[in-house]
């Protein structure tokens, strides 16, 4: 099984576009990078996805690989085949980690969920997210909190483990 992203930080972002990755979000990029040598740097693809999506996903070439497999085993042709073809491939930026441990982000990603000064990363299993810290915080938090509201006070969300293997 491969490394999973795991934790969340708040970086800055300079004029360039250029942010900081979380030191260890940079070590599951190099595990699930498999042309990455030691002193190299390692490649990601970003999704930033249609007009709906606020936030930019990041994955290792491993992740984005299992998505594109699983693209081509639709038939060809098919309106599923070519939606998911326009928003894994289409709607995406592949790109590097450079040498200082950076991602440079065009102005078209930035713009697009209006990241200016500060980015939020957190992680998604073998996929991280980029998010402004604001639109994280007024939406995703609310959809989270309003998800845990509607579970009894005593409600342990690892009870959902159980019931996904039928134990």
């Amino acid at each position: 099984m491969s490394r999973r992203f795991r934790g969340e930080s708040q970086h800055k972002v300079d004029t360039k576009g250029r942010v900081s990755i979380p030191a260890s979000f940079r070590r599951v990029l190099e595990a699930g990078d498999p042309n990455w040598k030691s002193g190299e740097t390692p490649e990601l693809v970003i999704v930033y996805g249609d007009h709906r999506r606020k936030y930019l996903e990041c994955y290792t070439m491993a992740a984005i690989d299992e998505v594109d497999d699983k693209i081509d085993a639709l038939p060809r042709g098919s309106m599923e085949r070519k939606m998911l073809q326009r928003l894994f491939h289409g709607q995406s930026f592949p790109t590097t980690v450079d040498e200082t441990g950076r991602l440079v982000l065009p102005i078209k990603l930035r713009q697009k969920i209006g990241l200016e000064n500060e980015a939020f990363f957190i992680a998604a299993g073998d996929t991280f997210q980029i998010w402004k810290p604001e639109t994280y915080d007024t939406e995703e938090r609310a959809r989270e909190d309003e998800w845990l509201d509607n579970l009894p006070e005593d409600f342990d969300p690892m009870a959902f483990l159980d019931a996904s293997t039928g134990d």
